[in-house]
């Protein structure tokens, strides 16, 4: 009698999509062979085989969502007598900094250079008709993600690896080949009839013109770099520019900053972060557009009926985007003090993958360091983000004199398949207006 697998302890992540099946019933298989590969919004997740056995049958198909626990594939012959120890021990792997028991991280897809206010956050699962089928392929579970997110057919590429196995390589020269114009041609129309991918820099040996040094990338840098770059590849981006005088609200700020040195005790400060999320609110409920995000089929809108404001923090490592969870329900110093939480949990790699989910807006405020604007990248599913700048003191005239006013620059970039320009001013004056009077936000 066989042996039932299940999905072991994957940390707080639940539905998590099946991307690729790696076993088919028959096959003999060792202890810690993958299984199946899983897709979080941070990492892909390989489940390890917990002993020898035989694969008699496989319960689940490519694109059933899975928890921990949910049954996967049944062993039988010896390794599959009672082997319980082994996957009691495969569940008890252990959790990554995001909560997950992230058994076998796979490499992200190729980096894009970082750019201010993007970083992971929760990416729609891809419907199950739309993954495609490798798992005849002799191929490691990196090569065919790789595969996938190219858009590579890998039933099509001869293996050069040992046994015929398609190495990274291999699909790299695939790409080449297929991207190349044809005689006669001319390079953008080839490479647009071609319907691949981009093709990769061209590898640069440094050394030879000086001396050089390498240095790994941090965890948090090498999952945010794929999702960064499926962003940049996939969200039609554009950025709005407005400003807010925000004289009369910085005064009120400082007077709550001021109120006691109980705050500063307990760990946090009133910024004007915490009004820009409120503001942010308030726009979000006049145009729920922004507070949205496009269905898999790209055919609709998913408006969100909750508030939860993501808000990009700057690590030793690299940088995360907690979340202030029910923004709409919360005061200024009740989203100070989250604030202030989230960013001492942020700064010391506590945060969990609960932490970081459910964003539905999010801001990326570099005021504490300087600049007078930049282009946010929308962190996509998310349809929209705001970047602010440094504000500063600037001479503005009220019909009579000039009077030096203390103006914040802000940065509104939008996903143009949704938000339009015009849409996108309504938007960015709306909170500005909001901002400048602190009544505004109570309303």
């Amino acid at each position: 009698m066989g042996i039932e697998i299940q999905i072991p302890d994957i940390g707080d992540f639940k539905d998590i999509p099946i991307i690729e099946i790696h076993v088919k019933e028959g096959d003999t298989i060792g202890p810690d062979d993958p299984l199946v590969s899983l897709e979080s919004d941070k990492a892909t997740m390989d489940v390890p085989s917990p002993s020898a056995g035989v694969v008699e049958k496989i319960l689940v198909k490519l694109g059933d969502k899975v928890s921990e626990g949910s049954p996967l594939l049944v062993f039988k012959g010896e390794g599959a007598k009672g082997d319980t120890a082994a996957a009691e021990k495969a569940a008890d792997a252990p959790a990554g900094a995001d909560g997950a028991a992230l058994l076998t991280q796979q490499e992200p897809a190729p980096k894009s250079s970082p750019a201010q206010g993007a970083a992971p956050s929760p990416a729609p699962a891809a419907p199950a008709g739309n993954i495609p089928d490798f798992s005849q392929v002799h191929a490691s579970p990196g090569v065919r993600r790789l595969a996938r997110e190219l858009g590579i057919d890998l039933t099509a590429i001869k293996g050069t690896g040992e046994k015929g196995r398609v190495t990274k390589e291999d699909v790299k020269g695939h790409l080449t080949r297929s991207a190349a114009p044809a005689p006669g041609a001319s390079g953008t129309a080839a490479f647009a009839g071609s319907g691949m991918g981009i093709p990769e820099i061209p590898a640069v040996d440094f050394s030879k013109f000086g001396p050089t040094e390498t240095r790994p990338l941090s965890r948090i840098k090498k999952i945010s770099g794929a999702h960064l770059h499926r962003s940049w590849l996939n969200v039609p981006l554009v950025t709005h520019q407005d400003e807010s005088d925000i004289t009369e609200t910085d005064a009120y700020r400082k007077e709550l900053d001021n109120q006691g040195k109980e705050l500063k005790d307990k760990g946090y400060r009133v910024t004007l972060l915490a009004f820009l999320i409120k503001a942010a609110v308030s726009a979000l409920r006049k145009h729920p557009e922004f507070n949205a995000s496009l269905n898999p089929e790209k055919d609709a809108l998913i408006l969100k009926q909750y508030y939860n404001i993501g808000v990009a923090v700057d690590t030793p490592d690299g940088l995360v985007v907690p979340v202030i969870k029910d923004a709409d329900r919360k005061g200024i110093i009740e989203i100070s003090r989250d604030l202030g939480a989230i960013s001492a949990k942020a700064r010391d790699g506590k945060l969990s993958a609960a932490d970081m989910q459910g964003a539905t807006f999010s801001i990326s405020s570099l005021g504490g360091i300087g600049g007078t604007s930049f282009t946010p990248l929308v962190n996509a599913p998310e349809v929209a983000i705001l970047g602010v700048a440094r504000s500063k003191m600037s001479p503005v005239w009220n019909g009579t004199e000039f009077k030096p006013r203390l103006i914040v620059p802000l940065s509104l970039s939008y996903d143009h398949r949704v938000i339009d320009g015009a849409l996108a001013a309504r938007f960015a004056r709306h909170l500005a207006h909001v901002l400048e009077d602190v009544r505004r936000l109570v309303v």
